[in-house]
Formats: structure tokens, C-alpha cells, sequence
């Protein structure tokens, strides 16, 4: 790469200003905000970019504001169809970790911001920044290599949860992916990662053993407890402020666990209280290895019915397991037989074999794509009890029959755990919160409105934001919940140290 850049000439700014815009082949204007076909008058002053030089050397996508593929390749590929109007002037999609460095050193030559679009839920859409290039790792989406007995992997950013399972299952590895099975691993693991089976695996950064960089001179790097440290350290929960592209992830692999089961519990919301009260107390004496949480959600067809005087929602316990021996797994799912108000159950299945493949279609399937969405992942210390019904009524009412409320209870004895040595700062008993979805631009002010009293209701009861999910640009302040005090502190010295002329985007540039 070293070669490559010094062999061609200098992509300088001073010589793109120099020609003018006469004799500036291979040019655009620079504007942005360009969803409705409207440049913001704010822009109507233009200078003019040459990308000649750069398309010499850079061997993936460059799309300009001037080409009809602009807004898809900006929009296309976001998850939350409730789109922005923000726009980045550059949309450099690419083709290896080579062309990361290449278009990281045009933004330095050229004064201009970077973002990183890596493949996350990114509700509230950061990777998407009024001005500056989008890189987008698209196309960075393999696995480079399993080391079955070593128990290692080196995975590009753009894989997904799903695909990298079912890579590392034939070896009887697993990984602690995230739930969604479309979600890729850039986005999630930056963001710290709330992985399966998280409470024997840890954390998704926590099975990290390196993370390949490009720094903002265009540098290639890696970074690990022992070197570049402190590179390693902010990726590890940073999000959408770290000040590095991730190009490549070495991760440790964990056995696949031979024994994965999964359980079931409708109640009507009338119980609910009551099985929320027991579960509070249960989580504490279950093992690590069982994953709990509790809903309120639309009730499948056949408990409409039974769940008419809750206009049709439903309470949902769920378990998953992840052990090594069915017997074991079976002992873990009897536990959830003893409930007070068992005998009132509108519908169970108990430990049933499953597997990632399953799950994944479980979850797909509660988070289906191409929906517009109003999400906050929180973290919280109160009962499941007091978190559900202190919203219940409102939840009850959501507009749409696509919105689900989630509580995971973390489960064993030492829980909220202590704090890591990383950027990720959240520890505590739930996590959870409403996923607001819908379908038409129609249903917008309804449900935006819904899922703001909602969060009304529940910050009260409130410790902290899961930085990967939660409306930070929005709710600017939901990112002081993600990131404790002094860690926010920290990120901000080495943003300052490592990036001092700002070449990426920080937790707030571009986004007003």
C-alpha cells in the first residue's frame, strides 16, 4: 500500500482549488442533503473536488451527489427505513482494507471528515454525516481464517451475525454474535457488544484478541491489550466515536455448546406482575448459561382471543440455554416449571432442542427489516416488575401491532457485574427497552410520539444507554448514559492524541 501511495502523485487539495472549476474533469460539487432531489440553500456555495487522481488508485466505488446511484448508495443500505436527511459528500464504497488507507489519506490531503458505515442496527443513523465521506465496508465481508484447534478466527467487518456462526459451526466453534441475524460485526462490536450467551461468553469484545486499524494518517495498525493499547481500549464499546477504521477482527472461538435448548411461557398481562416479582428472584439462582427475558408484545393468532382485554398483547417469558449436557439444560428449564402462577399459562413449550440457526430465525422474525423504527436499548437495576408496569398501560396502547417491549434479566449470583477495562461502562440487572415499529410514513408522528412517552415513563428507573442502539443524535444526552464519566473523558484525550486534526467524525460533527 506503502508503494502504491507514494508512487502516485499527491492527491493535494491546494492543486484541486488551483484548476477551477473549468478545467475540473473528473469533478463534482461538494453538496449533500440531497434526499428529496433539494440542495439546502445553506449550500448553494459549492468548491469543487477532483477525483481524478483517486480513482487511479482506489479499486472499489466512488459515488458523488452528481450520479442517480447517490441516494441508494447513501440510504440503501441503512436498516431503519426511517431515514435522515443528513448526506455525506463522498460515498467511498471499498474494495479491500488497501483502499481504506487510500481514501483515509484523500480526506487528510483534502481537509475533509470520514464516517464508517460497518453494519449495525444504527437506529438513529451515525455512519450517515452532513458533508465529509462515507466509507462504506460493504464489501469487507469474509472470513480470512478458522484455526480450529488454536480456537481463533481473523473476520473482516461486514460479516453477519448469522453467516459467522454458520462458518465456525462446522469446526463445533462458536462465537458470541449479536441476536439479529442480519447485524454485522463492525457495527456490534464496536458498540460493545450484547452477545448470546453472554453470561458464560461475556461480552462480544471480551472473545477479542486484536482489532487491524486504519488510523487517521491512513496507517495500518494493530491493536491489542499490549499493542496500541489504547486504540484497542476505545474500540471496545467507543461506537460510532471511534477514531479508526476497523478493517479486520481476531477473535477467540468458544465450543459450541452441545446442549442448547430453549423455552417458552405466554401469561397474560394480568399475571404479569406476578411472574415478573418471581423471575426477579429465580435470575439470581439460575445459572450463566440460561438467557432470560421477559416481553410484552402482540400475542400470536390463536391467544388473541385470551388476550382481548389487553387489546390483543401478550406477556412472554423465554429461555434459552447453553450447555454441554441436555440433563443439565433440563435442570435449568425445570426451574421455570416452579412459577407461582404456572397453572395460569396460556401456552408453553419447555426445553426444546435448538440450535443458532433457530434462534436466529426467532429473532429475525421479531425484528423484521425493512421497518421504520424509533429504538433505546437501556440498562437498568429495578425489578422486571416495577420496569413493565410502570409503562404497561401505554404499552398496551402502542399504535402499531409490530412493536415489542424486551427486558433481558440477567441471570446468577454476581450480577451487575464489575466494571470492565474498556470503553463499554454498562453493568447492571435488565436490559431492554421498546423496539417502536412500523410500517408507512403514515403511521410516523404516531408512533414517534408513543415511543417518546414511553421513555418518558421509564427513565426514572433508568442507569445507563447501550450506546449501539439508543438515539444519541437525537437525545444527545443518551450518549453521557452510554458512556460512564471518566470513559467519556478518555475517549476524548485519545481522540485528541491519535486523531488531533479531527480526520473523523466525533459523537456529534455532522449530525445537527
Amino acid at each position: 500500500m506503502a508503494a502504491i501511495i507514494k508512487s502516485q502523485e499527491k492527491l493535494s487539495r491546494r492543486r484541486f482549488l488551483s484548476r477551477g472549476l473549468a478545467a475540473a474533469a473528473g469533478s463534482f460539487f461538494v453538496t449533500h442533503g440531497l434526499i428529496d432531489g433539494q440542495l439546502p440553500a445553506a449550500l448553494a456555495q459549492s468548491k469543487v473536488v477532483d477525483l481524478t487522481d483517486l480513482k487511479k488508485v482506489f479499486k472499489g466505488t466512488l459515488t458523488t451527489p452528481s450520479e442517480a446511484s447517490f441516494k441508494e448508495a447513501v440510504y440503501g443500505g441503512l436498516w431503519n427505513k426511517l431515514l435522515t436527511t443528513r448526506s455525506p459528500q463522498i460515498v467511498a464504497r471499498v474494495k479491500d482494507e488497501a483502499d481504506v488507507s487510500t481514501i483515509v489519506k484523500f480526506a487528510v490531503e483534502n481537509k475533509m471528515k470520514v464516517t464508517v458505515r460497518g453494519g449495525g442496527h444504527s437506529w438513529c443513523q451515525t455512519s450517515v454525516r452532513d458533508s465529509g465521506i462515507m466509507i462504506d465496508l460493504t464489501d469487507l465481508n469474509q472470513v480470512i481464517s478458522i484455526d480450529a484447534p488454536k480456537r481463533k478466527a481473523i473476520l473482516q467487518p461486514v460479516i453477519s451475525n448469522r453467516e459467522a456462526q454458520a462458518k465456525f459451526k462446522p469446526y463445533d466453534l462458536a462465537f458470541p454474535t449479536g441476536h439479529c441475524p442480519q447485524v454485522k460485526l463492525s457495527g456490534y462490536m464496536l458498540s460493545g457488544g450484547m452477545s448470546w450467551n453472554q453470561g458464560v461468553w461475556g461480552h462480544g469484545f471480551e472473545s477479542l484478541d486484536a482489532i487491524e486499524m486504519v488510523n487517521a494518517k491512513g496507517e495500518h495498525i494493530i491493536a491489542s491489550k499490549t499493542e496500541n493499547p489504547e486504540y484497542f481500549w476505545a474500540a471496545c464499546g467507543s461506537g460510532p466515536g471511534m477514531f479508526a477504521v476497523a478493517t479486520r477482527y481476531h477473535v477467540r472461538l468458544h465450543p459450541l455448546p452441545k446442549a442448547m435448548a430453549a423455552s417458552t411461557y405466554f401469561y397474560s398481562i394480568n399475571d404479569m406482575a406476578k411472574v415478573g416479582d418471581w423471575l426477579s428472584e429465580e435470575a439470581k439462582k439460575l445459572p450463566p448459561s440460561v438467557e432470560l427475558s421477559m416481553w410484552i408484545l402482540p400475542a400470536p393468532k390463536e391467544l388473541k382471543d385470551k388476550c382481548a382485554d389487553h387489546k390483543g398483547r401478550v406477556c412472554l417469558v423465554t429461555a434459552s440455554i447453553f450447555e454441554d449436557d441436555f440433563g443439565q439444560a433440563q435442570k435449568a428449564a425445570a426451574m421455570l416449571e416452579k412459577c407461582p402462577v404456572i397453572d395460569k399459562c396460556l401456552q408453553k413449550t419447555v426445553c426444546e432442542p435448538t440450535n443458532f440457526e433457530k434462534l436466529f430465525d426467532a429473532s429475525g422474525a421479531l425484528w423484521p427489516e425493512n421497518l421504520r423504527n424509533k429504538v433505546d436499548s437501556t440498562f437498568s437495576n429495578a425489578t422486571v416488575t416495577e420496569i413493565l408496569e410502570i409503562a404497561r398501560e401505554h404499552t398496551e396502547n402502542a399504535p402499531s401491532d409490530l412493536t415489542v417491549v424486551m427486558w433481558a434479566i440477567f441471570t446468577g449470583p454476581n450480577i451487575p457485574e464489575p466494571q470492565k477495562d474498556a470503553a463499554f461502562s454498562m453493568s447492571s440487572k435488565l436490559y431492554g427497552g421498546a423496539w417502536t415499529m412500523w410500517r408507512t410514513q403514515a403511521e410516523d408522528d404516531a408512533n414517534i410520539a408513543w415511543h417518546a412517552k414511553y421513555m418518558d415513563l421509564i427513565e426514572p428507573l433508568l442507569n445507563g444507554h447501550y450506546i449501539g442502539e439508543s438515539d444519541i443524535v437525537g437525545h444527545p444526552e443518551y450518549l453521557k448514559k452510554a458512556v460512564s464519566g471518566r470513559n467519556m473523558e478518555k475517549i476524548e484525550e485519545l481522540r485528541k492524541k491519535y486523531d488531533p486534526d479531527g480526520v473523523f467524525f466525533n459523537y456529534r460533527d455532522g449530525l445537527s
